[in-house]
């Protein structure tokens, strides 16, 4: 992988991460949470560099509807879960 393509596929998933965290709701926070951690790390040694833009292009879809989903949330928030409380963290 290039250096280019290296800090580009770093910061996607860094932004895609922050993203995940702006969920209203703790179930789907943590599983976007998961899933993004878990795609980056079942793709880790991909050296095709077609592939790997395919990759991206994918990503920054999924970063495009992490955020149509987390605005649309926030109309429909609900209280926090037990889980979330601050004696918990």
């Amino acid at each position: 992988m290039s250096l280019s393509s290296r800090v580009q596929v770093l910061n996607l998933y860094k932004v895609l991460l922050r993203e995940s965290q702006k969920f209203s709701s703790y179930n789907y926070r943590t599983y976007a949470i998961r899933r993004v951690r878990d795609a980056f790390r079942e793709k880790r040694n991909v050296d095709d560099f077609h592939e790997i833009q395919s990759l991206i292009y994918k990503a920054k879809e999924n970063l495009e509807m992490i955020r149509r989903q987390v605005s649309i949330g926030h109309f429909y928030s609900t209280d926090k879960i037990i889980i979330e409380s601050p004696g918990n963290q």
